[in-house]
């Protein structure tokens, strides 16, 4: 079209002169605004009536309202993820801003590492979208159609990597992609920073509020099409080539225009009765499917086998400002700005019926006025200076009040002459500036100037004190018949407790099962609900479970409506908890990193929670091949732990032991003879961990041997272990005892000989903790081991004993603090109980005589001798069951063994004498 025919041939003029008299290359400007005129144009004479917006903008929204009311079309095209179209009659369930999300954890089509893909579209009043839905499914008549790529296609388009939401926290909508409707944002830094400083403002959301937001306000149709046309060219005209959306914004528009053409190609409508509402950026696009009319192919690409779940989650003007990258508090400004322009013009906004707040049948609409012609309204505004609102005058001193009053509500030392230094120094900012008005960014910085001296006197600063004056952060809440059915299903059975389950504060529950057992299920449902949630949506604070263990009282504090999107996100996993808290279970020990450790710790959850032997045993089958096939110890204590609390836990409450834990052990005690003389000599290997091999094939020696394991594996691997440690030799050291292949005479000799080498003395620190860990394995060293600790305290020289006192502590701490108890125990029962007592006490070792080491030597005559010799038919068939050989000899020559046998009688002379007294 010519400029003479064009309406903005004399816009185009201007702009060209202006760009000669201003523009370092007048060429290159030249061209851009000549062609941000022709996008207009062509924008604004589609047949199909195109409605630019910007997210969340009050502007767009009163825009929609006025265009609504004049207009009604019959469709209504909008741009929205298509799949999300079931989602919003719902939204007249809930309480805004709430959000609409797709979400995906069975993924097919894409990296495993994804999962799960989340998709959301926040949704507030005060936004063009939400008018045009409340319009459309409250009129008689009307058709919504979403023409948007499908959420499967969001991810589709995305690069290799997978896509992240905007801000590192996006608040209630976690690590969601958004759907930005209308994202109206410079993708050139240069222009942005360029627009910020000359603005002389903070941040983006502060320019477009100041030249946007308040000039649009109460302009005309018309107007408030071509100034948001235009702008949507500026930034698409000015990105940088290599911009990696600029694909993805083409294929959207391609996939859009696509839809429309189908949509009205098998229905017929109209579109002079259509109305297509897109981001302003879209408006301007330059693709050739644009316009009904053309004939461009575009084939749209199938969706993946991905199958997505949708729903409604509460959102808020925070988690909105995080997601997309907005400043701090411009929601909420947006959201007073839509009040007092309501307030201001006269407007009834759209609100679905039903919702809160929504009138109850639909306000009657005008006659619609008949289309006019494409008139230039962009020259008259762009060089007319903004109108001064005497309203402004009246709000800024009713702001200045109020924050005048909720400073002193907070510990302020604030007064009226506060107040007046507020309001003057508002207008003194706005003038600086170059703004006709104060905006409440000037007023929030008059604010903290005037009020904020030094110190925050409580918990909020002045700025914040600013945001709940201007509307705070409010938060959505997505009401009950809009839940999926296991989060209503959660809020029917945790109703007997008698709270207000929807409130975001946090509620205590208190439950006494003696005296209430109808609670008794929703005990078992909050502790369901601890394992799946986060950590402070159900918190207990009297009351635990554990295996084989009930609490009769608890206390819980409870914030489940502040959690509301978690348990709506658990419906996308199941119908009910129990059915989620399976699925996950099943999950983690079919995990690619699963260990024996996460199976076992998945029986118990599922033993605690579920109470299903069923799934018990299936998660059990799986823990055993999960150890078969581990080739590393590190979780050698976790496994040791946890099945022996099993073990423990079905001896009592079944009369025989499941299958799988009869395979676990026979399993384990191969699998751990195995790599046990690896896990001696191996640097990476830890005592704690070769301490709880040891633990698990010395303790399930028994059950082990009576499921058809051989005792000769263990022997042959302690045999062939050759450690080097300090830590790891006394732990061999253990083993060898425990197996009677070393007496405790000669441990005790061997631990002498250390403590008198004085070149192994500084390393006789990690010989203790060697033997510390070795009362997992061997329980009845405890008493050597305090023997040990006492005789090295007793026989050391100070110089050498305090420089490695402080080793021995840390050691200890660090590496056996689990066992450590056991050891107090074991030295107050050695050592007396009273001060009084100590200078008459002899320890026990010391009263042990030498054992002679000599084939002569004479066994020492008493009692136990006589008791022996005695019986020797019982002697004999002890011998045989525990694999002795031997054959009786005269008193005077000491048969094998005898001098072990000996040392103990000697030690213990006092239980001997009792006990051949019983006998005789």
């Amino acid at each position: 079209m010519s400029d003479e025919t064009s309406p903005f041939g004399a816009l185009r003029g201007q702009l060209l002169d202006a760009a000669e008299t201003f523009a370092n290359s007048p060429a290159g400007v030249s061209g851009i605004l000549s062609e941000m005129v022709d996008d207009v144009d062509r924008a604004l004479r589609e047949e199909l009536e195109i409605f630019p917006v910007c997210h969340h903008s009050p502007a767009s929204a009163l825009a929609m309202v006025r265009r609504l009311r004049e207009k009604q079309p019959k469709v209504i095209y909008l741009e929205l993820c298509e799949d999300l179209q079931p989602l919003l009659t719902e939204l007249r369930n809930c309480r805004l801003p709430v959000a609409v999300q797709a979400f995906a954890t069975d993924l097919d089509g894409f990296p495993k590492d994804w999962a799960p893909l989340s998709v959301v579209a926040p949704i507030t009043e005060a936004s063009a979208e939400y008018q045009a839905i409340a319009y459309a499914l409250d009129t008689p008549g009307v058709e919504l159609v979403l023409v948007d790529r499908s959420t499967d296609h969001v991810y589709q388009w995305a690069p290799e990597q997978r896509p992240a939401a905007k801000g590192e926290e996006a608040g209630l909508h976690g690590d969601a992609v958004g759907v930005e409707l209308g994202d109206l944002r410079p993708r050139f830094a240069e222009l942005e920073e360029h627009l910020l400083r000359h603005g002389k403002v903070r941040h983006w959301s502060e320019w477009w509020d100041q030249y946007v937001e308040q000039p649009l306000a109460g302009a005309d149709y018309d107007t408030y099409r071509q100034v948001m046309v235009m702008i949507g060219s500026l930034f698409r005209r000015l990105r940088p080539e290599d911009d990696d959306r600029t694909a993805v914004d083409e294929e959207r528009e391609r996939y859009m225009w696509t839809r429309m053409r189908e949509h009205q190609a098998a229905t017929g409508a109209d579109p002079a009765d259509c109305l297509y509402v897109c981001g302003a950026f879209h408006a301007a696009s330059r693709v050739e499917q644009f316009g009904v009319r053309s004939t461009a192919p575009y084939e749209i690409s199938p969706r993946t086998g991905t199958t997505w779940l949708y729903g409604l989650i509460p959102s808020s003007h925070s988690a909105i400002e995080a997601q997309f990258g907005l400043a701090p508090g411009s929601v909420s400004i947006a959201a007073a700005t839509w009040s007092k322009a309501l307030t201001r013009g006269g407007l009834k906004p759209f609100r679905l019926a039903g919702q809160k707040g929504a009138p109850q049948r639909p306000a009657k609409l005008p006659v619609p006025a008949p289309a006019g012609e494409v008139a230039d309204r962009l020259s008259g505004f762009l060089s007319r200076p903004p109108a001064l609102d005497a309203l402004d005058e009246a709000e800024l001193l009713g702001w200045c009040v109020d924050i005048v009053r909720l400073a002193r509500r907070n510990g302020y030392l604030a007064s009226t002459a506060d107040a007046i230094a507020v309001y003057e120094t508002s207008i003194l900012l706005a003038g600086l500036r170059n703004r006709a008005r104060p905006t409440p960014y000037d007023f929030q910085d008059a604010a903290v100037t005037c009020i904020e001296k030094d110190t925050v006197p409580g918990r909020r600063d002045v700025r914040h004190l600013c945001e709940i004056l201007l509307g705070g952060d409010r938060v959505g809440e997505v009401g009950y018949d809009a839940m999926p059915p296991l989060a209503r299903d959660v809020l029917d059975r945790l109703a007997p407790l008698g709270l207000d389950l929807e409130r975001r504060t946090i509620q205590r529950a208190l439950i006494d099962l003696h005296a209430h057992p109808e609670l008794a299920p929703c005990s078992d449902l909050l502790w369901k609900l601890r394992y799946l949630l986060p950590a402070d949506a159900a918190r207990p604070i009297m009351g635990e479970r554990r295996l084989g263990e009930r609490s009769i009282q608890e206390s819980w504090d409870l914030a489940i409506g502040k959690y509301q999107r978690a348990i709506i996100e658990l419906g996308y996993e199941g119908v009910t908890v129990e059915q989620v808290l399976e699925q996950r279970l099943r999950r983690a020990v079919r995990a690619p990193d699963a260990t024996a450790a996460v199976a076992l710790a998945a029986v118990e959850d599922a033993l605690l929670f579920l109470g299903s032997r069923r799934v018990a045993d299936e998660l059990g089958a799986r823990a055993v091949e999960l150890l078969a096939a581990e080739r590393t110890v590190d979780d050698a204590p976790e496994v040791l732990r946890r099945i022996r609390g099993l073990l423990a836990y079905y001896r009592t409450v079944e009369p025989e032991l499941p299958a799988w834990c009869g395979a676990f052990v026979t399993t384990g005690y191969a699998h751990y003879c195995t790599l046990l003389p690896t896990a001696f000599v191996d640097d990476d290997t830890g005592v704690r961990q070769v301490a709880a091999m040891l633990g698990f094939l010395c303790t399930m020696e028994s059950l082990a041997l009576a499921l058809g394991c051989e005792r000769a594996q263990l022997e042959l691997a302690v045999r062939q272990s050759h450690p080097e440690s300090p830590a790891k030799v006394a732990l061999m050291w253990a083993a060898r005892h425990q197996l009677g292949l070393l007496s405790l005479a000669e441990l005790r000799a061997r631990c002498d000989e250390l403590l008198a080498n004085p070149l192994v003395v500084p390393a006789f620190p990690h010989y203790l903790i060697g033997f510390v860990h070795a009362m997992e394995p061997v329980p009845a060293l405890s008493g050597f081991v305090v023997e040990v600790i006492s005789k090295a305290f007793g026989r050391l020289p100070d110089p050498v004993l305090l420089p490695w006192l402080p080793k021995l502590i840390v050691a200890l701490r660090d590496g056996a603090g689990e066992l450590m108890p056991a050891l107090v125990k074991e030295a107050g029962r050695t050592f007396p109980g009273s001060l009084t007592a100590v200078d008459a006490w002899t320890p026990p070792w010391s009263s042990a005589k030498p054992v002679p080491t000599s084939a002569a030597a004479q066994p020492m005559a008493g009692p136990a001798t006589d008791l022996l010799a005695g019986h020797p038919a019982a002697c004999d068939a002890v011998a045989e069951l525990l694999g002795c050989a031997g054959e009786w000899r005269p008193r005077t020559a000491a048969p094998p063994g005898v001098q072990e046998v000996t040392a103990l009688l000697t030690t213990h002379h006092h239980t001997a004498t009792a006990v051949a007294t019983l006998l005789t």
